[in-house]
């Protein structure tokens, strides 16, 4: 039995598609390692749904599932033609100064799942950053993807020496509460623990058109785990 209850998870919905805050740590589709995933939730609570894009197991945030297939293809021609608006925030490591920066940098993927910048065999990634909030040693960034690589984001901010805390694949150091607050001590005989046990990336908002006509906005709030995060380094950062 799924420890997430799928009702709960809704942002937005209405006849031809549903809109969750996907939380961090569920697969969108299938995934060996565990029974849940978003696309079987979905289907029990629509048989027909079907998800018109992906998030990485750990990234939370917006993600649009269509009732029917009507509509599945309708959204699905819209991220094809890069009308779909995805704003990201992560945070990275170090100061950043970014003010509309545009990367562009292609991204080729190995063989399990691995990407890199290859100038001369990757595929063409695009993405728009700009500096939401700097902290002593940290950065909350928005990423404007304007192509779809996997992991593009994550993968575009390493490039960049911005790692996104907690990203240990792409360069990335777990984030520890005594990196900010002074004299701060673990219990005795106790290991310190990262205060989040994932990449810090969240999909904060998607606009797209609907069905019916007219652009809708939807914005998903942080979940606990990010929002303890922020709250510590406004509090020491």
């Amino acid at each position: 039995m799924s420890k997430y209850k799928f009702e709960d998870l809704i942002l937005f919905e209405d006849k031809n598609l549903i809109v969750i805050n996907k939380p961090p740590f569920i697969s969108s589709l299938e995934d060996r390692s565990s029974p849940d995933n978003i696309l079987a939730l979905a289907r029990q609570y629509c048989k027909t749904a079907q998800l018109c894009h992906r998030l990485d197991k750990e990234t939370s945030g917006c993600l649009i599932i269509a009732r029917n297939e009507d509509t599945y293809k309708f959204i699905s021609i819209q991220f094809q033609d890069r009308k779909v608006i995805k704003k990201y925030h992560a945070l990275s490591e170090g100061v950043q100064d970014f003010k509309e920066k545009i990367v562009e940098a292609p991204i080729f993927y190995r063989t399990g799942g691995d990407a890199r910048i290859d100038f001369r065999n990757g595929k063409p990634a695009v993405t728009s950053l700009n500096t939401l909030k700097n902290y002593r040693r940290y950065t909350s960034i928005e990423a404007l993807p304007v192509t779809g690589r996997l992991h593009q984001i994550r993968v575009h901010l390493s490039y960049l020496k911005a790692p996104i805390v907690g990203d240990t694949h792409y360069g990335g150091h777990n984030f520890f509460l005594s990196s900010i607050k002074p004299k701060y001590r673990s219990g005795k005989w106790e290991e310190e623990k990262p205060l989040i046990k994932r990449f810090a990336l969240h999909a904060s908002s998607i606009e797209f058109e609907k069905v019916e006509g007219g652009k809708k906005l939807i914005e998903a709030p942080y979940p606990k785990d990010l929002r303890a995060l922020f709250n510590q380094l406004d509090k020491y950062g």
